[in-house]
């Protein structure tokens, strides 16, 4: 079936892929403008007070810079002429600071069974402390099989025995609950951030 250059406009009759202008979205620049009149604001930060939209662009052409759009909304738009390369690079340049300073926080899951004997409870347990104070939330799950589903109070009272054992350096933030065939509970941090 031939596609419809209706819902795909960037495609030609023959098929072939048309080049499509990206623009960043939301930012008008120089003739992308469609006011007639704007509030121009100078490079150094200077108001030039309202002119016509062709003036405005050889006022920036003759500073040999663009005229961007900073205030579509406001009445009549308010622009002001810069170096739209250099400053959308140092959008970039903050955007890429700001992720880097974001605390990631993966969720870690342990997994447990109602016959999970002493020491390998206490190997998992210091495997969640691991996580929680490298500042990661912790799933935790007892798995139930066949008829160990007659006894799903034996997963409780583990998941409680282990919110009680990590109270020290952890907090419930979800309730034991089941899932299935799971009894699932989430444990998060005490401190937010993570510890050296």
């Amino acid at each position: 079936m031939p596609r419809s250059n209706q819902r795909f406009p960037h495609w030609e009759s023959s098929g072939r892929k048309e080049e499509v202008k990206i623009i960043d979205k939301g930012v008008r620049i120089n003739r992308e403008i469609r006011a007639r009149e704007v509030r121009v604001i100078d490079p150094e930060g200077k108001q030039l007070g309202i002119l016509p939209l062709v003036e405005a662009l050889r006022t920036a052409a003759n500073s040999e810079l663009d005229l961007v759009e900073v205030s579509p909304k406001s009445e009549p738009p308010v622009c002001r002429i810069m170096d739209y390369g250099k400053f959308k690079y140092q959008q970039q340049k903050k955007t890429h600071d700001a992720k880097k300073k974001q605390a990631v926080v993966h969720l870690k899951e342990v997994k447990l069974r109602p016959k999970t004997e002493e020491h390998d409870f206490q190997f998992k347990l210091r495997h969640i402390e691991r996580f929680l104070k490298e500042g990661n939330k912790t799933k935790v799950t007892v798995v139930f099989r066949g008829r160990e589903l007659a006894h799903p109070d034996i997963g409780r009272k583990m998941l409680a025995r282990m919110t009680d054992e990590s109270k020290e350096w952890a907090k419930v933030e979800q309730e034991p609950k089941f899932e299935g065939r799971n009894c699932v509970m989430i444990l998060a941090p005490l401190q937010a951030q993570k510890q050296p």
